[in-house]
């Protein structure tokens, strides 16, 4: 379901005014895509404080989200026009990441269960056991493609972080597992929602929202995942211009995190400022010419990439071309997503030029590059019918 792909993503413990300042700054680089920093900051925090949940779920947290990033799946502007959820195929982390994320998880949930057995009432345990399912829940639906195991586990996520604000009203970052999960189950189709482990939850997107709203607002620890994931929810409920604020401060407190200028370009493009969107997008290419360090890691072709998307459906089809061109010399050394993307996206502004042949030919490379993909069996049809805007 892309529904729970997309709503389940901030279910994690974040950034905190008081934290000290080795956990300060592996979040640091955690929300500035430094993963390999992130992941040696967080070790060494685990390494002091063995019997700490947290420091178990943080380590477990950027494993994910650095197989994640590696695959280009971090990436909600990689959709086709008219489906705002990510279209990704399964992210494939190393067996030994695989190994160390369970591992971890199996620690967070066993200390913390072993804390509520001496108190029932513990809502630090309470709230580090919520995290630990819903990471797991990240992990089953992204790794495993498992999805109704992901919900079983947003749904044991959920009942901890409601047991946490039953005990303590204050605890606004609990609120962010219930905002979530109320918005996934709200989406889900009636027959999905009778299942057994839902009972109870019925789910309200717009009530998920506004209790995503209040964390966005008030909340210590998950502050600005509840606004990464607003600013998501936005653009999938056509509210664009909700999430521009939203992702234009986050840019300002995460320079060095490139995907949230990407997300600010689509999201000033959906909103038909395609001036603005070009100039965030040109802000980009410019430092990375000039060797920005931020931008060191990001290859050249991913703004050539979101320029040319850009230019796509703007209808500006001859600079679409050359860029999305740009972008096919190099897809084989680009993440699947990209590059099998840019071929698509190539083929289909041939077939909006009428030009047949080239388009035909710029699919079955999207088809080559990787046959199993979703983007590839979407080539398929446009190699015997053309591409028409609808």
């Amino acid at each position: 379901m892309r529904v729970l792909l997309l709503a389940l993503l901030s279910l994690f413990p974040s950034l905190a005014a008081d934290d000290p300042p080795l956990v300060a700054q592996a979040f640091d680089h955690f929300y500035n895509l430094e993963y390999d920093q992130s992941l040696v900051n967080f070790t060494q925090v685990l390494d002091q404080n063995q019997r700490d949940p947290n420091a178990y779920n943080h380590v477990a947290q950027v494993i994910l989200y650095r197989a994640m990033f590696r695959a280009g799946a971090l990436e909600s502007e990689l959709v086709t026009g008219n489906n705002a959820f990510l279209r990704r195929d399964k992210v494939n982390p190393t067996p030994e990441e695989t190994r160390r994320f369970d591992e971890c998880i199996t620690k967070a949930i066993a200390i913390s269960n072993d804390a509520l057995k001496t108190n029932a009432n513990d809502t630090a345990a309470l709230y580090s056991l919520g995290v630990a399912y819903g990471l797991r829940s990240n992990y089953n639906f992204l790794v495993r493609k498992a999805w109704m195991d992901a919900l079983k586990d947003a749904t044991q996520a959920r009942k901890a972080h409601n047991r946490v604000t039953e005990l303590n009203k204050d605890l606004i970052d609990a609120r962010l597992v219930q905002g979530v999960h109320d918005y996934v189950v709200g989406s889900l189709p009636f027959t999905y929602k009778l299942l057994g482990f839902l009972a109870g939850f019925h789910g309200d997107r717009e009530t998920g929202i506004k209790t995503l709203q209040l964390v966005g607002e008030k909340g210590n620890r998950n502050r600005f995942d509840a606004q990464i994931l607003l600013s998501a929810i936005y653009r999938r409920e056509h509210r664009a211009a909700e999430a521009i604020p939203l992702v234009a401060g986050l840019v300002q407190r995460f320079p060095r995190n490139y995907l949230l200028r990407f997300e600010l370009a689509q999201m000033y493009a959906d909103t038909g400022n395609k001036t603005a969107a070009l100039k965030t997008l040109q802000f980009m290419l410019d430092q990375k010419r000039a060797g920005a360090a931020a931008y060191a890691a990001l290859a050249i072709e991913k703004i050539f990439f979101h320029l040319g998307n850009l230019e796509f459906w703007y209808n500006d089809y001859p600079s679409a071309i050359d860029n999305l061109t740009k972008v096919t010399l190099k897809a084989a050394d680009l993440d699947l997503n990209t590059g099998v993307l840019a071929w698509l996206r190539l083929g289909q502004t041939y077939d909006l030029m009428g030009r047949r042949p080239d388009a035909r030919a710029a699919y079955q490379k999207a088809i080559d590059l990787a046959p199993d993909s979703e983007f590839a069996r979407e080539s398929k049809k446009y190699i015997g019918s053309p591409y028409k805007r609808t």
